[in-house]
């Protein structure tokens, strides 16, 4: 018997916590694919640094609750804490270190970079109290739903014997009352989900958070789901479910307005480039490239990667959600 249709964003959900339970090791040149703290240290860093600022400006709540979203190897947080530890010895002593994973594999290689954290496997057991989050590359992970436009209509792309199948759409969210034939609109409502609860919380318990990921600054439309594997893209997302990271492209602008219709400030979405140039990330790759000559191109290769718009620099975006009383965070300033 040929197996029921699932729905893609069931799929999904599937297929990446299968492949996250197994692949010990998905980051890096040796893995799959590469993020930002894995490129330059300096990343980890510089937004260490912004967690400085965005505290004082809080009014320096001891404690604080520094928290991550999907945290890898926990190679981001271990440079943001070497580089405050340095410059910032009170926001340091304040912080108390929190990281969202539910993937048993990379907890203990986080507990080996971050051994003061607690574990959580999703954000509703974080205790009460101001709050510092950072979540780079988490929410493109996130399951999607795909309704695609027919004859005037929205059907629901499913997953049935290895390809898509087009249904009726049950339970769909708002949908543009007009589109093209053979449009794609992809509604990720963990992404929506998530951010709901964080700008509600931010905006009555205090705090900031940055969200860096690629997507769209604009609204729009179109396929992005993606398979990636030893750093190969060009896969059939819906082939050897869990053996292959899947991705879509964050909606950068529905997020910003589901959160500041939930209550909190919002800046961005802004190109990641711009953002981490503000944030000093190509001086402290100089400063670090002085300090290990025999490995200055390497590092300095590496952090043009993460600002020049061929590099990452364009596709990635950074937004910024805070309480009112926060003003400007770092970085997302008007020129």
């Amino acid at each position: 018997m040929a197996d029921a249709p699932e729905r893609l964003d069931r799929f999904m959900a599937r297929a990446v916590g299968a492949y996250y339970a197994r692949r010990e090791t998905p980051f890096g040149r040796a893995g799959d694919f590469t993020t930002a703290p894995e490129i330059s240290q300096a990343f980890g860093e510089v937004l260490g640094a912004w967690c400085v600022v965005a505290w004082q400006r809080m009014g320096r709540p001891d404690p604080v609750l520094l928290v991550e979203c999907g945290p890898g190897r926990g190679t981001l947080m271990a440079d943001a804490l070497r580089a405050v530890a340095g410059v910032a010895p009170a926001f340091r002593a304040a912080l108390r270190v929190h990281l969202i994973e539910t993937s048993p594999a990379l907890r203990a290689q986080q507990a080996r970079a971050v051994p003061e954290a607690t574990w959580h496997d999703d954000v509703g057991t974080l205790p009460r109290g101001p709050m510092l989050l950072l979540a780079n590359e988490f929410l493109d992970a996130l399951p999607i739903r795909q309704f695609v436009r027919r004859d005037g209509a929205w059907l629901e792309r499913h997953v049935a014997g290895g390809g898509f199948v087009e249904l009726p759409a049950q339970a769909a969210p708002a949908l543009p009352a007009e589109a093209p034939e053979g449009t794609v609109k992809e509604v990720s409502e963990p992404a929506l989900g998530f951010v709901r609860w964080l700008a509600a919380r931010i905006a009555t318990e205090r705090g900031a958070a940055l969200l860096v990921d690629y997507g769209p600054s604009q609204p729009g439309f179109g396929d992005t789901l993606q398979a990636m594997r030893a750093h190969e893209t060009r896969l059939d997302p819906l082939a050897e479910p869990g053996t292959r990271d899947l991705t879509a492209h964050v909606d950068f602008p529905a997020l910003a307005a589901l959160a500041r219709a939930a209550g909190a400030s919002v800046f961005g979405p802004l190109p990641q480039g711009l953002l981490l140039q503000r944030l000093g990330l190509m001086t402290r790759a100089a400063m670090l490239a002085r300090a290990r000559p025999r490995l200055a191109g390497e590092i300095l290769s590496g952090a043009e990667r993460l600002v020049a718009a061929e590099g990452m620099g364009r596709l990635f975006k950074a937004l910024a959600v805070c309480d009112s009383g926060l003003g400007v965070p770092p970085g997302f300033e008007e020129p």
